[in-house]
């Protein structure tokens, strides 16, 4: 190890911030070494325990399992963990010998507090760890600091050596008073290098004894799990909003644009009624896109509260989607829970707008059945004459459909049917069911029901 890289070991960025964060331990450890201290004390026979060195040890050993203790509370993993980013503890010492670089956030130590008493154990032991060596390191450099100066100037001030403060036995010894600066410098050392040791001990020992334990990693799991179903659920509201409201605008602006063209006076009223259609599927649309921005703003733990249309706006729908519908249906769609109710109008919308992306202004017929235990949606319209371009990536219409209907246990079937396009989906009315575990050649099957050559 050359000079520049022993020096850097001890007096560089590295050891400074650990012999910082031992000192900080040191200050957290003195609240519990004065209650020791008040025990011990009383107990030793010894009014005033700073006057005895045995008693100090004695403080501090007993010191250790209060700690302990303290560390088994959960708030004591958090608190570890953030002293250890705010400092910078953690670096990485590149392997071509280049300089340090701080970790990033994604340090190996766990979130949150200590659930679980494995947990609890390690966040204690690395507490009790840092907080033992701490108290070391701070005592150290509080009682060698002066010490090592005191015996830097002892040869070059005589008063000093008659002092209290002082060694008179040096007074004739001249060659021991020259080695005095020399026994400082080392003593600082000695100092110095301990405490890059022991900072170097906590460096290692955080990811193990702070990182996350396995129930820590199936939470965060689940975490990422509900995170991705809260993304997922967004962008399905967004897709079929929006998706639908594009549709419908496209196929009446060109309606319109047509009916122009051809210059006939007597379809100007036509031309109105498009664009009263075009401006309030638009407006409801944003109406719908910025309640979904909303919550992205607000934060992704409100999407669950996203309350959305139902059947019973289906009416509206509808009206205005573009297309003409002939609506049929048994059972009360009033005992159709709200969960199921919200699904189902999205259901319909995704059907409706691709109706329009593929079929233009063909008729659809839509039949609602309200069952014992399920809605069955029924949808269909005629085949286009030609296949429509297929758009790159496929769509992703059916795809949500499926997932609408598998997140409530559900299912759906859609394809060609007696020169029509039909699109089925059963929900059951209890909502949230979990599907039935799929094989390998049952999940192909799924994909292929969902999704046609046309890229729906």
């Amino acid at each position: 190890m050359t000079h520049r890289a022993l020096w850097r070991r001890l007096f560089g960025r590295r050891a400074r911030v650990g012999w910082l964060h031992l000192v900080v331990g040191g200050a957290l450890l003195m609240p519990f070494y004065l209650l020791a201290m008040v025990v011990v004390g009383p107990l030793a026979g010894d009014g005033s325990p700073f006057a005895s060195v045995t008693t100090q040890l004695l403080s501090f050993a007993a010191t250790l399992p209060l700690i302990a203790a303290f560390g088994m509370l959960a708030p004591a993993r958090p608190l570890s963990v953030a002293a250890i980013r705010s400092l910078g503890l953690l670096v990485d010492v590149r392997a071509n010998g280049g300089p340090a670089a701080v970790r990033p956030r994604g340090d190996g130590l766990a979130e949150g507090p200590a659930r679980t008493r494995a947990a609890r154990l390690r966040a204690s032991g690395w507490f009790t760890l840092h907080l033992a060596l701490g108290g070391i390191i701070s005592g150290a450099t509080l009682a060698l600091t002066p010490f090592a100066g005191l015996l830097l100037v002892l040869p070059f001030v005589p008063a000093l050596r008659d002092s209290p403060y002082g060694v008179p036995e040096l007074a004739g010894r001249q060659w021991l008073l020259a080695l005095m600066p020399g026994v400082g410098i080392l003593s600082m050392l000695a100092l110095a290098a301990v405490s890059a040791a022991c900072a170097e001990l906590l460096a290692r020992s955080a990811p193990v004894l702070l990182g996350p334990t396995p129930a820590d990693r199936v939470a965060a799991a689940e975490r990422r799990a509900a995170d991705l179903a809260v993304r997922n659920r967004l962008a399905r509201e967004l897709h079929d909003s929006v998706g639908h409201a594009l549709s419908a605008v496209t196929l009446q602006a060109g309606a319109a644009r047509r009916v122009l063209d051809s210059g006939r006076a007597s379809d100007v009223e036509f031309v109105r009624e498009a664009l009263t259609a075009i401006e309030e599927t638009t407006r409801r649309t944003v109406g719908e896109l910025d309640a979904v921005l909303g919550v992205l703003r607000r934060g992704e733990d409100e999407a669950a509260g996203i309350a959305g249309p139902s059947l019973e706006t289906l009416d509206d729908l509808l009206a205005r989607s573009g297309v003409q519908v002939a609506l049929s249906g048994d059972g009360d769609l009033a005992k159709v829970p709200d969960q199921v109710s919200r699904e189902a109008y999205r259901i319909v919308q995704e059907g409706l707008s691709n109706a329009l992306r593929h079929a233009g202004a063909a008729p659809v017929t839509l039949r609602l059945s309200v069952l014992d235990e399920e809605l069955e949606i029924v949808m269909e319209n005629p085949l286009p004459p030609e296949a429509p371009a297929v758009r790159p990536g496929g769509g992703r219409g059916l795809r949500g459909v499926a997932e609408r209907s598998i997140l409530l246990g559900g299912r759906t079937e859609a394809g060609p049917h007696h020169g029509k396009w039909r699109v089925v989906a059963r929900l059951p009315l209890t909502g949230g069911r979990l599907p039935a575990a799929r094989g390998p050649g049952d999940e192909n099957a799924h994909r292929e029901d969902h999704r046609d050559g046309n890229g729906r």
